[in-house]
């Protein structure tokens, strides 16, 4: 066995020796082999588990025979894009997702963000920032434990009017009809939902939403907002419980 095969096995053993169960499942999709390489080794060596995919025809494929706990796409690539297959993931999974996005391409960034992806990293990017992005995605979907009394309020279920939320189970209905969100989408809007009537601002909801060491501007909020309305219209065109304060940020209002 390699070295970084031994340092895996590991740190698989002393995340179960402590109790946290198996190590997370990372799912890589770039066309670029040097890419896959560069950025296996680095997540291998922070532990985790890696599945590596070169074009998006064959992960749609593979993430649905072997969920992985995340995902890192890249957008421009052969056979399938990873815009399109965000789309064709969403349409029965709601996989946290990272975007990969060229360069000053704001229009990726957005169309990704639109298409319900969890975060995006512009190339080029250092193999630091993308594990921490990743590290910060898993916190979002699996709480540590060693809050779990400063927690147990968070998961207790969530209902507001029409609006029930359930953070234990990640589901989210309305009026009896379930909406598939985001990880994102659903931290945002449980933040909304804690307190109607109360005005969050964009940084606030950043707060709720990403973690400290990851930077997002006012657009990303406002891209997630829109997303949320959209998904909620698809279930009942008169949804009109999140609320926009101009200039100031956005409350939930229960009908």
């Amino acid at each position: 066995m390699s070295h970084e095969g031994l340092r895996m096995e590991d740190a698989g053993k002393d995340a179960l020796q402590k109790g946290r169960g198996p190590m997370p499942t990372i799912a890589l999709v770039d066309d670029d082999r040097n890419i896959l390489t560069s950025v296996s080794m680095a997540l291998e060596a922070e532990g985790y588990h890696v599945q590596t995919y070169t074009d998006g025809a064959a992960a749609l494929a593979g993430l649905s025979a072997n969920p992985p706990d995340v995902a890192v796409f890249d957008i421009k690539m052969p056979r399938m894009d990873g815009m399109e297959l965000l789309r064709r993931l969403r349409q029965k999974s709601d996989l946290p997702v990272i975007f990969l996005t060229s360069k000053d391409d704001e229009i990726d960034e957005l169309f990704g963000l639109k298409m319900g992806a969890d975060d995006y990293i512009t190339k080029p990017f250092s193999q630091r920032l993308l594990v921490e992005r990743v590290k910060a995605v898993l916190r979002r979907v699996a709480p540590k434990v060693e809050g779990a009394p400063a927690e147990g309020a968070e998961k207790i279920v969530l209902e507001r009017g029409k609006l029930v939320l359930d953070p234990e189970r990640h589901s989210c209905t309305w009026d009896g009809k379930p909406v598939i969100l985001t990880v994102t989408e659903f931290l945002i809007l449980q933040a909304l939902a804690q307190r109607p009537g109360y005005v969050k601002s964009r940084d606030s909801l950043m707060d709720a939403a990403y973690d400290d060491q990851v930077y997002v501007d006012d657009r990303t909020i406002d891209s997630h907002i829109k997303r949320l309305r959209k998904k909620f219209k698809e279930v009942d065109d008169d949804f009109d419980a999140i609320e926009t304060l101009y200039g100031v940020g956005y409350r939930y209002r229960e009908n």
